[in-house]
């Protein structure tokens, strides 16, 4: 996902390293690039001013220049304003509330960003991460066989779905899914919401009788990386609507530009909880802000 970003910086950083002493001019000759390459990838404009001045006035202080290593000090402090930009204010918050069972998660996003497939992938990390009893239930009645493509998906990792009933609208199989997580003595029930090609009213008002009727723990909200800064507008349209509880960014492993990861959680405030990184059902990752760093700037999962 960020090949092209990595690449750019690591030519940037790979010249810095090499000097024996930096000056200031240096610095900021650098930061430019550096600069120019996340806005190439799509980072929102506002986030790049705001980590480039945090760079700039670490980087031009007394700890760099008399550093050792002035270059790779200066790695270091980018390294770590990428992990503050994704990680928000506290870093620990990628665990889902889901200690008071049956404790609703509400998947919710526009049609598309593969949000049925995402839902299953959560079943499936759930399940295997914490042993929990956990069902899927599908409340799209607008796309055709979005039920049974969830109940396929379901005898696929082998987690319960809840049974297709014909003709109830979405509000009744919340209802139900909801009994049934109760009588049948689960840990999770997921509820699978219906998306739109757009954010509009009658999309927000459904959600927002689901929210009412389940009281969900969680409202992921599941976007396609590859949008960008498309991505981020949605989520921010989402969370004024819905107070979403996280984000699960699909096609990470896409050639994107990345731009979305790095913006999602500076201009909404919300947390990424997790990153589709492929097609397969266990193609799920929990996101962790150093890791992703790392991948940024080349270094690996360091």
């Amino acid at each position: 996902m960020f090949e092209n970003l990595s690449q750019r910086l690591s030519n940037v950083f790979e010249r810095l390293t090499k000097q024996g002493a930096l000056s200031e001019g240096d610095i900021s000759a650098a930061l430019r690039e550096v600069r120019t390459a996340l806005l190439e990838a799509d980072v929102s404009l506002s986030v790049v001013r705001h980590l480039i001045k945090c760079v700039e006035a670490k980087a031009k202080g007394q700890t760099v220049t008399k550093s050792v290593t002035p270059g790779q000090q200066v790695v270091k402090i980018v390294h770590d304003e990428l992990v503050q930009t994704l990680s928000g204010e506290t870093s620990d918050n990628s665990d889902l509330k889901i200690d008071t069972p049956p404790a609703p998660i509400l998947m919710v996003g526009l049609q598309g960003s593969g949000k049925t497939t995402t839902t299953a992938k959560v079943a499936k990390w759930l399940s295997g991460k914490s042993n929990k009893k956990i069902l899927m239930a599908s409340l799209d009645t607008n796309r055709p066989a979005a039920m049974e493509q969830l109940a396929v998906l379901g005898q696929q990792i082998d987690i319960d779905t809840l049974p297709i009933v014909k003709g109830q609208d979405p509000i009744s199989i919340a209802k139900r899914a909801k009994q049934q997580a109760l009588l049948g003595g689960y840990d999770i029930f997921i509820l699978d919401t219906a998306g739109r090609l757009h954010v509009d009213a009658q999309l927000m008002d459904e959600i927002q009788a689901i929210k009412k009727t389940t009281q969900p723990k969680e409202i992921l909200l599941v976007v396609d990386s590859l949008t960008g800064q498309d991505a981020v507008n949605v989520a921010k349209e989402f969370d004024s609507n819905l107070a979403i509880s996280g984000v699960v960014l699909t096609r990470m492993d896409g050639d994107g530009r990345g731009g979305a990861a790095l913006s999602m959680r500076a201009v909404t405030g919300k947390p990424i909880k997790f990153i589709g990184v492929g097609e397969k059902l266990d193609a799920l990752e929990q996101f962790h802000p150093e890791r992703v760093a790392g991948r940024i700037l080349g270094m690996g999962d360091i």
